[in-house]
């Protein structure tokens, strides 16, 4: 049987494995079946084609342009899914299995390209946080802002997730505007390989965005410089051994790591057997254990549980690992398929032997289990072990050897500060989760173990119908972890495309800072207009667009007729002298939403037209009290304009109002969808 030839795509070209690739074996069957790698790749010719041809079409694209082009090869992919279910049985994945890599990625690319749309602007510039004011009268300002760097990123994925892995990278990377060069572990490289060809086949990306190292980089990481990056997820030695490269500290090259992890999971006090909690507790055990056969990142290396629930604990966890029928990935019976060759077999047996050495197995003997439609001798299968430690306290290697397989440990604990101190032995940890339906139980958790973990989850009967589970890392949260687990960050929205951006602090004047970010500051040039804006379209209005209203006088029957109709008679607007005893006030006042209720009939245009509808206000705030025989004047401006389908986009007003005395009385911004045509 001829080996299947992986190939690696490098400045636009498919590049087949020379004699000295790696050779790839089938999980299952425990045979050869392909191989990877060519030592005379450019790798010099990949950086240079993703700078000087991927990055500058990825950067002429506005945000919303990159998340529309995620969106279309999610959607791609989907179309093609089934070819990357069939591939990736040989990996020793189940069909449930593949749903969290290959759907899971998919949907990851999804989130992103919705959260491209909805939270960053239509535009080249990121605006981070809120314009600074930086001198008394505000003509001198401070904004930071978000620019794609102008490198490259080089992703060095595992091989336990060949899609998700490669997916919940490339999704940020490209929404930033930077290429990328996807290099992932050789076991696994088919299934990336045909998700790369997939995505290129499409013609939805530019050229030089995407390229592939099936097999070494080579010298690549000694040619980065200081606007690329390295995202890496693997082993704490290997990151080590990256990050630490003499070239990679004196460039300062961002380095993002996603590494070793021992994981643990709290049974709460108050989760005894025969509550919902217990029952939930188990089957996440079981699950974590025998999902992807326990190579995840994520999985529960730790059980603690407190030391009355100990035995009951064990005995339902090896009635649940007991149903979990191991064989053939393929086969539908099966629940936990085989590791991802021999060699990690041999990995896990060896890190199990070090935690026997503190701890009994109670379940699982990789001597004797039973592997339905498969040669479990030829093949990379194990059962899941459970291991039991009587002493946590006194053993080291539960807390710092992790079996990447499905292997873990039940401990038990005396109290809750004593499970909190149990699980910050692990020096770092990408999550951690706890199953209980006592609140101050999760506070306490929480404060004490979250800096110890990039995430805390807890679950419940309320909950436990609609979560995702303890070992899914979602896109719209941080994947990461302190210390052990390597001290990075990845996806979390937005947070996760930051990483392939500069944060820069911009400082000047009200226009400089409004033509950079595209969105009107104040005190920035006005464009008055005689021509009613709410009468032009989406696209015919300017940032900066304004008109002013004529003034108009408050008086005390406004004030009463507004009171009785809505009901709202507190005192300050109906009582005179408890409204003088209060310090805000200097006698009856008129509603605040009063004068919202009045700026709306002063600015709006009444006719028919582009504005579609009035879909809510930010950021109101009220200055100064408005008394009766005041007046207030409203200035309307186009402060930022955001498209949201293919008919119409979201215009964002800057409204304020002024008294008679030109002094602020009320500030907020007003939202409204707009049509593109007239």
């Amino acid at each position: 049987m001829s080996l299947l030839d992986v190939k690696s795509f490098a400045a636009g070209e498919w590049i087949s494995p020379d004699d000295n690739a790696r050779l790839i074996e089938n999980a299952v069957t425990g045979a050869l079946m392909g191989r990877a790698g060519n030592d005379a790749l450019d790798v010099q010719a990949m950086l240079d084609h993703a700078r000087d041809v991927g990055g500058p079409a990825l950067r002429k694209m506005t945000f919303h342009d990159r998340a529309r082009m995620l969106k279309a090869l999610a959607a791609h992919l989907g179309q093609h899914k089934q070819a990357l279910y069939d591939l990736s049985f040989a990996t020793g994945a189940t069909q449930a299995d593949h749903l969290i890599d290959i759907d899971g990625g998919i949907g990851t690319m999804f989130v992103f390209a919705s959260k491209g749309r909805r939270e960053m602007p239509d535009a080249h510039v990121y605006l981070d946080g809120e314009v600074e004011q930086l001198s008394r009268g505000g003509t001198f300002l401070g904004q930071h802002i978000a620019t794609p760097l102008q490198g490259v990123a080089v992703h060095i994925n595992a091989f336990n997730f060949p899609v998700w892995g490669m997916l919940e990278k490339l999704a940020p990377t490209m929404l930033a505007g930077v290429p990328a060069i996807v290099k992932p572990a050789t076991a696994t490289s088919y299934v990336t390989e045909l998700a790369v060809k997939i995505m290129l086949d499409s013609g939805i990306l530019p050229a030089g965005a995407v390229q592939l190292v099936s097999g070494g980089l080579g010298d690549m990481l000694e040619r980065l410089t200081c606007q690329d990056v390295v995202s890496f997820t693997g082993s704490a030695e290997t990151a080590f051994k990256l990050r630490s490269a003499p070239h990679i500290l004196r460039n300062s090259i961002r380095f993002v790591a996603e590494q070793d992890s021992l994981n643990a999971s709290i049974l709460g006090p108050d989760a005894v057997p025969g509550t919902p909690e217990f029952d939930l507790f188990v089957k996440e055990v079981q699950r974590e254990m025998t999902t992807k056969a326990g190579q995840k990142c994520t999985a529960i290396r730790r059980i603690l549980v407190p030391h009355a629930q100990i035995d009951a604990t064990i005995d339902a966890l090896r009635t649940r690992l007991g149903q979990t029928v191991i064989g053939d990935p393929k086969a539908e019976a099966t629940r936990m398929g085989a590791l991802v060759n021999t060699s990690q077999k041999r990995d896990v047996l060896e890190k199990a032997a070090i935690i026997g050495e503190e701890a009994e197995r109670v379940f699982g003997d990789p001597e004797r289990f039973e592997v339905h439609n498969a040669d479990g001798d030829a093949g990379a299968f194990l059962p899941p072990m459970l291991f039991h430690c009587a002493d946590p306290d006194a053993a080291s290697r539960v807390h710092d050897t992790e079996a990447f397989g499905p292997v873990s440990t039940i401990m038990g604990y005396r109290d809750l500060d004593h499970a909190i101190a149990l699980v910050n032995r692990g020096e770092g940890s990408l999550v951690a989760s706890v199953i209980t339906h006592d609140s101050d139980v999760a506070r306490e958790v929480a404060m004490g173990a979250g800096a110890f973990h990039g995430r805390l989850y807890f679950n419940n009967r309320d909950s436990m119908g609609e979560s995702t589970g303890h070992g899914s890392p979602l896109p719209h949260m941080v994947h990461g972890g302190p210390g052990r687990a390597g001290g990075g960050e990845e996806m979390g929205g937005v947070r996760g495309v930051m990483h392939y951006m500069q944060r820069t602090a911009i400082q000047g004047s009200p226009d400089i800072l409004t033509a950079l970010g595209k969105k009107w500051v104040p005190n920035a040039t006005e464009q008055v207009t005689e021509t009613h804006p709410f009468t032009r379209s989406f696209h015919d209005l300017h940032i900066g667009e304004t008109i002013h209203t004529d003034p108009r006088v408050i008086t005390l029957e406004d004030i009463e007729h507004f009171a009785a109709f809505t009901g709202d008679t507190f005192y300050a607007h109906m009582d005179d002298a408890a409204a003088k005893r209060n310090p805000f006030f200097p006698g009856r006042v008129a509603h605040g939403y009063l004068l919202l209720s009045f700026a709306a009939g002063m600015f709006v245009e009444p006719s028919e037209g582009p504005v579609l509808a009035n879909t809510g206000l930010d950021n109101l705030r009220f200055m100064k009290p408005v008394e009766a025989g005041d007046s207030i004047k409203v200035r309307l401006t186009v402060k930022h304009k955001t498209p949201r389908n293919e008919e119409y986009g979201e215009v964002r007003w800057h409204v304020t109002l002024t008294n008679q005395e030109g002094e602020l009385v009320a500030e907020y911004e007003l939202l409204t969808m707009n049509a593109y045509q007239a």
